[in-house]
């Protein structure tokens, strides 16, 4: 694993003025079930979001965030990694931070995922997998969305 982010959130003083409130490295990394590995970067709860509202990233999460809030993560697809298949009820926006990956749809699509990508996914049944040596860094902010209730996807 080398997922080693640099977390840095700005706050303001009681005067109003703005600082830096946290400039560390994360430490809160998980292993999800998927196997693979996360830190979170920040979750709120709602939205609007409370700007002032408090860290929430000591707390573990699922893939999902709160109804209504939503997760930034950063996550690392391990080396030979083969896809976890889900659906999430969010809007999920995926920025590949370095490396490679694969992302596996419905009817044995594949959509080749490198540094620079973006994607925008919207609900749907999909999974992430790594067949490459090297590890891929990807971050995704989440944002709990109304998506159909029927999951779409072969059985």
């Amino acid at each position: 694993m080398t997922l080693n982010v640099r977390r840095i959130v700005t706050t303001h003083t009681a005067e109003g003025k703005a600082i830096v409130g946290t400039d560390e490295v994360t430490s809160n990394i998980q292993q999800l079930r998927s196997g693979n590995y996360e830190t979170l970067v920040w979750v709120t709860e709602e939205s609007p979001a409370d700007v002032n509202g408090e860290d929430l990233t000591a707390t573990p999460r699922d893939i999902e965030p709160p109804a209504n809030g939503s997760i930034f993560r950063m996550l690392e697809l391990v080396p030979g990694k083969e896809a976890y298949m889900h659906q999430t009820d969010t809007i999920d926006y995926a920025i590949c931070m370095s490396g490679k990956c694969e992302m596996l749809l419905d009817e044995d699509e594949i959509v080749d995922f490198n540094q620079g990508d973006v994607m925008v996914q919207r609900g749907t049944w999909h999974g992430w997998a790594n067949p490459y040596d090297e590890p891929c860094q990807i971050a995704f902010i989440l944002i709990g969305a109304n998506a159909p209730t029927k999951h779409w996807h072969k059985h």
